[in-house]
């Protein structure tokens, strides 16, 4: 039977309409996910429409969670919670059905979610009561911690989609990472919105824009911004991103939460992005944690590692993961962290400067920390080639199947396929050229790295706060690294952004039309209450040293565990 409509807080701009046929099919999927939340979790009309821009209060003074239930989703990361249902201070029942109850409020304020299937993991965690309660053991190192998913990451009985309507299909089996964390003891319950084509920092597609929780006019980031908004809301204690340009930092850093691209080929992503993608022959995409804690990340990545993806992807590295326990040696000296204050073409917003300014003052004087100051190298030709790079083809046929679909072509997937538009490499020379160019810039930037003698490299994630809805344009500070299959953490800080009007650039010039185009963003925009991140980067296949830095280093910048 159908329920009534789901109270749904909505802002500027409106998503565009389509053709008829696919407004139809667009609002059948989206009463489709409105039936599947009991009545008794929808909010009150007057509470949606009086929310303010700021909606991450509202789970705990709405009155459909008891103080349980808050204490559950509000006091603990992952960890702790696997350790608290292993010693039966919860069950996993009365766990999943607190986060299914603050999901459902979260997607009612920010519009997070694509699928949710409470009673499926309710069953799945009483499955895991019974066997702690029979023989005294845990199936795995995440027995009964509800876990997020992405919307395209393929899962059993449930559908996956790349961002577009006709894309959408019931899926008959887990991909391998799915598996793996279920296996582990994982509990499923909802899936996350992701935007079209899976290829915006900006969360919009069919299921509608998702907003960032600490200011509904500013994004929640892409393309995992569905659940960077769902942690933000604590609405999941531990979720699962994808990064092909910045998917899981952006995100994280909008919404100021902890997330983590590794270096490709660390984690595994068979099976996981049905058909395949053309953009991977040159900039593979990598799958990684979204969480509320450094150790959440740690013991997402130990769980993938235990389990030898190896032996199912062939593609995968063997190197076992020793993550915040990796001794930190340095040599014997120092860890010596590089601090990139801009990226060459575009200066960080006042806020993002503000977060640079404090770590590395942070840092400085500290007796294991060495601090230097960090060059960037040509990062506007790593943008403009891997955005060509995502679509070697063109975006001829792409353009075609949404006509023929009637879905409307967003206003950022517009904007990422205009350098590959321009630029199609359709042959085998065009690709071998692309494939060839990369490789050399990735030799002139270990030479560069080399030479400016750090370990890690301090930057910004994004060069403001969450960006204004359809704004997010230039990704130079994250994309750099998918071209360079670099891994980088992010770490939120105590900064936030201020009022309007409250905070300046300092007087220096523009440094390219991009640069100045992003003062004209910040004049325009209301960024108040945003937070802001930092991104912390390391040569590629040094996800384990980059971890053992990060142990290092989270006594001076305020990280959680």
């Amino acid at each position: 039977m159908t329920t009534p409509t789901l109270p749904m807080v909505a802002v500027d701009p409106a998503m565009p309409p389509g053709s008829d046929e696919y407004e139809q099919r667009r609002a059948a999927i989206q009463q489709r996910l409105a039936d599947s939340i009991p009545v008794e979790l929808r909010l009150p009309r007057h509470v949606v429409d009086s929310a303010p821009k700021n909606v991450t209060k509202i789970p705990r003074e709405c009155g459909l969670l008891s103080e349980r239930e808050l204490e559950i989703t509000e006091n603990f990361d992952a960890v702790a919670l696997a350790e608290a249902i292993a010693s039966k201070v919860y069950t996993s029942v009365e766990v999943t059905t607190a986060f299914c109850k603050r999901a459902s409020i979260a997607h009612q304020l920010t519009c997070c979610l694509t699928e949710f299937f409470m009673d499926e993991a309710l069953t799945r965690a009483k499955e895991l009561d019974d066997h702690l309660a029979a023989t005294g053991k845990t199936v795995g190192p995440l027995h009964g911690v509800p876990m997020s998913l992405k919307a395209h990451m393929p899962t059993k009985g449930h559908y996956n989609n790349i961002g577009t309507l006709s894309s959408e299909k019931l899926m008959e089996a887990d991909c391998q990472a799915v598996g793996i964390a279920r296996d582990a003891g994982a509990v499923f319950y909802c899936k996350t919105n992701q935007p079209q084509f899976v290829m915006h920092l900006e969360c919009s597609s069919f299921h509608g824009r998702t907003l960032n929780p600490h200011n509904t006019t500013l994004s929640s980031g892409g393309s995992s911004g569905g659940e960077a908004a769902l942690l933000a809301m604590k609405g999941s204690v531990f979720g699962m991103g994808s990064d092909i340009g910045g998917s899981i930092r952006g995100p994280a850093a909008f919404c100021g939460i902890y997330g983590f691209k590794p270096t490709a080929n660390l984690m595994p992503r068979r099976d996981g992005f049905p058909g395949g993608s053309a953009g991977e022959l040159t900039i593979p995409a990598t799958w990684g944690p979204m969480s509320r804690s450094l150790r959440d990340m740690d013991l997402f990545m130990s769980v993938f590692s235990a389990a030898q993806p190896w032996r199912a992807d062939p593609r995968l590295t063997t190197r076992p993961w020793t993550g915040l326990a990796t001794p930190s040696t340095h040599a014997g000296g120092p860890l010596k962290v590089g601090f990139m204050m801009d990226d060459g073409a575009i200066q960080p917003q006042p806020p993002v400067a503000k977060a640079l300014a404090w770590a590395r003052a942070q840092l400085q004087g500290a007796a294991d920390v060495e601090v230097k100051p960090f060059a960037p190298l040509r990062t506007r030709e790593a943008a403009k080639n891997t955005r060509t790079a995502y679509f070697p083809c063109g975006v001829d046929a792409i353009r075609a199947a949404l006509d023929e679909s009637g879905e409307p072509l967003l206003p950022l997937s517009e904007w990422i396929f205009r350098d590959a538009q321009a630029n199609p490499t359709p042959t085998t020379q065009g690709l071998f050229e692309m494939s060839n160019r990369k490789e050399q810039f990735w030799f002139d930037w270990a030479d560069h790295w080399a030479k400016q003698d750090v370990d890690v490299v301090v930057c910004p994630a994004f060069y403001g706060p969450a960006s204004s809805h359809d704004t997010a344009y230039y990704w130079n500070y994250t994309i750099l690294f998918n071209y360079l299959d670099m891994p980088g953490a992010v770490l939120p800080t105590p900064i936030v952004a201020g009022a309007k009007g409250t905070e300046q650039y300092a007087d220096t010039a523009p440094l390219s039309e991009e640069c100045e185009h992003v003062r004209k963003l910040w004049e325009e925009g209301d960024f108040e209450s945003a937070p802001i991140a930092l991104q912390i980067v390391a040569p590629r296949y040094h996800d384990n040293e980059l971890f053992g830095a990060l142990e290092l280093l989270k006594k001076y910048l305020d990280v959680q565990q």
